[in-house]
């Protein structure tokens, strides 16, 4: 193998690049970015960019020194367009056509947006950062749509900096559907709690220059207005190549897509053996993880490649809170408290699927509080061994 192609100047596509190097690949090195940045990291957007804590500058996964000894055909501000596995070439939307004899998508996902002709906002990139950032002044009035953990991050930001915040949500319980009932409420209370006016169960049909317009017809005003209503992957440019598609690039244990095309990070879906599931993860841990292990196997004799069965970690602030999960929590059948109280946003739950302990999640509470139960669901523990009879009800 001469020639390696990394589409996604991401966490994942550098991750990828970087153990390529270090396990000796010592080849022609294609990384394919479509923002003309270098790879940054896109957590601190949320938070220390919105806020203005941080300038744009210190986002930079690597200093330009490190980058340059990667030695890399580094093609950033160039969009792959299309995969051609028979001639086994990427296709860049200059024009180019780069060869290969293995390929790593990484090329993340893209938000969602909503029908109308408002200037809406959304929150993916550093762009999409600073011009949000500017427009947030004291007595700003902001409309955030979906309450979900990125929702909830910029809204808290939001508040901190004086703006007149209203978080619009279609589900009764904001991220129920993701840690529970239960500490779904926990959080919700935390943005009335600080004065952000929170409406569940309520449709935003549309976009208008005035605010957004919801199901029923009625019009919430907004100077601002911010869309945060998930992703969807970045896979359109590969539609035509023959990969297996379906909410992301699908994958065997190990990220392989087709023979020499592995995916990693945010778009690729793939079979986690620990939990006995297909899973695609947006987390900036997982992102990395899989970016390594996908350029580990890429490089390996077929019977030495290893699955990728990681235990998913995110990680989340939000106003005083600082909220860690370890494992897969959707689709669980229980919630246990088994540290603190909910009422004090100080606790963990465990989460229960089947008859094993499938994660873990605590709210106010220091990292070690929480590292046990990433071994314990990492060990496959059963959920009577780990938390007995402690379950707060199904979720």
């Amino acid at each position: 193998m001469r020639r390696v192609v990394v589409v996604g100047a991401c966490a994942a596509g550098l991750a990828a690049v970087e153990t390529l190097r270090r396990e000796g690949f010592d080849g022609t090195l294609t990384l394919v970015g479509d923002e003309p940045h270098a790879p940054y990291d896109r957590p601190p957007l949320s938070k220390q960019i919105l806020s203005g804590e941080w300038t744009a500058e210190r986002l930079t996964l690597r200093p330009h020194a490190d980058v340059e000894a990667l030695d890399l055909d580094l093609r950033l501000g160039t969009a792959a367009t299309g995969l051609d596995m028979t001639d086994r070439t990427v296709r860049l939307a200059d024009g180019a056509r780069v060869p290969y004899d293995g390929l790593i998508v990484a090329t993340g996902v893209r938000p969602r947006r909503l029908p109308g002709r408002g200037g809406a906002h959304v929150l993916r990139t550093v762009d999409d950062a600073l011009a949000l950032r500017e427009r947030l002044t004291p007595g700003c009035r902001l409309v955030v749509v979906g309450a979900g953990f990125l929702g909830a991050e910029a809204a808290a930001v939001a508040w901190r900096l004086g703006a007149d915040v209203t978080l619009l949500e279609p589900a009764p319980v904001p991220l129920a559907h993701a840690v529970g009932t239960e500490v779904g409420q926990v959080l919700s209370q935390a943005h009335l709690d600080h004065g952000v006016e929170l409406r569940t169960g309520v449709t935003v049909t549309e976009v208008t220059d005035g605010g957004v317009r919801l199901a029923g017809g009625e019009l919430v005003e907004a100077d601002e207005v911010l869309v945060a209503v998930g992703s969807s992957p970045n896979t359109e440019w590969l539609a035509d190549s023959g990969l297996r598609l379906g909410d992301g690039v699908l994958c065997d244990e190990y990220c392989e897509a087709a023979p020499g095309v592995y995916a990693a990070g945010d778009v690729a879906r793939w079979d986690n053996p620990l939990f006995g599931t297909s899973m695609r993860i947006e987390h900036r841990t997982n992102a990395a993880e899989q970016g390594m292990a996908a350029a580990r196997n890429l490089l390996a004799p077929p019977d030495a490649r290893r699955p990728f069965a990681p235990v998913p970690y995110f990680w989340s602030d939000q106003y005083d809170m600082r909220i860690q999960a370890y494992g897969h929590l959707r689709g669980h059948d229980e919630v246990a408290v088994v540290e603190g109280d909910l009422a004090a946003r100080r606790f963990v739950v465990a989460y229960r699927t089947g008859e094993r302990l499938s994660g873990a999640l605590a709210v106010g509470m220091p990292p070690k509080a929480v590292r046990g139960w990433r071994q314990a669901v990492a060990g496959g523990a059963a959920w009577r061994d780990a938390v007995g009879a402690a379950g707060i009800g199904a979720a």
